[in-house]
Protein backbone atom coordinates (compact mmCIF):
# COMPACT_ATOMS: atom_id res chain seq x y z
CA UNK A 1 0.00 0.00 0.00
CA UNK A 2 2.81 2.42 0.86
CA UNK A 3 4.42 1.56 -2.50
CA UNK A 4 1.24 2.65 -4.28
CA UNK A 5 1.13 5.94 -2.37
CA UNK A 6 4.81 6.58 -3.06
CA UNK A 7 4.26 6.06 -6.79
CA UNK A 8 1.25 8.37 -6.72
CA UNK A 9 3.24 11.14 -5.02
CA UNK A 10 6.13 10.82 -7.51
CA UNK A 11 3.84 10.76 -10.57
CA UNK A 12 3.99 14.18 -12.25
CA UNK A 13 1.94 13.45 -15.38
CA UNK A 14 -1.18 15.01 -13.85
CA UNK A 15 0.71 18.20 -13.02
CA UNK A 16 2.01 18.37 -16.58
CA UNK A 17 -1.49 17.99 -17.99
CA UNK A 18 -2.72 20.81 -15.74
CA UNK A 19 0.15 23.04 -16.88
CA UNK A 20 -0.66 22.38 -20.54
CA UNK A 21 -4.31 23.12 -19.83
CA UNK A 22 -3.42 26.45 -18.22
CA UNK A 23 -1.18 27.38 -21.14
CA UNK A 24 -3.94 26.53 -23.61
CA UNK A 25 -6.44 28.61 -21.61
CA UNK A 26 -4.10 31.62 -21.59
CA UNK A 27 -3.49 31.33 -25.32
CA UNK A 28 -7.24 31.14 -25.95
CA UNK A 29 -7.79 34.20 -23.77
CA UNK A 30 -5.11 36.13 -25.67
CA UNK A 31 -6.74 35.19 -28.99
CA UNK A 32 -10.17 36.32 -27.77
CA UNK A 33 -8.83 39.66 -26.52
CA UNK A 34 -6.91 40.22 -29.75
CA UNK A 35 -9.88 39.33 -31.93
CA UNK A 36 -12.13 41.62 -29.89
CA UNK A 37 -9.70 44.52 -30.25
CA UNK A 38 -9.37 43.90 -33.97
CA UNK A 39 -13.15 43.77 -34.37
CA UNK A 40 -13.57 47.06 -32.49
CA UNK A 41 -10.89 48.73 -34.61
CA UNK A 42 -12.48 47.48 -37.84
CA UNK A 43 -15.92 48.63 -36.72
CA UNK A 44 -14.56 52.11 -35.98
CA UNK A 45 -12.84 52.29 -39.37
CA UNK A 46 -15.92 51.14 -41.29
CA UNK A 47 -18.10 53.65 -39.43
CA UNK A 48 -15.66 56.43 -40.38
CA UNK A 49 -15.75 55.35 -44.02
CA UNK A 50 -19.56 55.18 -44.00
CA UNK A 51 -19.75 58.68 -42.50
CA UNK A 52 -17.35 60.04 -45.12
CA UNK A 53 -19.35 58.46 -47.94
CA UNK A 54 -22.66 59.78 -46.57
CA UNK A 55 -21.26 63.30 -46.19
CA UNK A 56 -19.58 63.40 -49.59
CA UNK A 57 -21.02 65.95 -52.00
CA UNK A 58 -23.14 64.39 -54.69
CA UNK A 59 -22.10 64.69 -58.32
CA UNK A 60 -24.11 67.17 -60.43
Amino acid sequence: MSNLIARFVKDESGATAIEYGLIAALIALAIMVGASSLGTALNTKFNAIATAVNNAPSAP
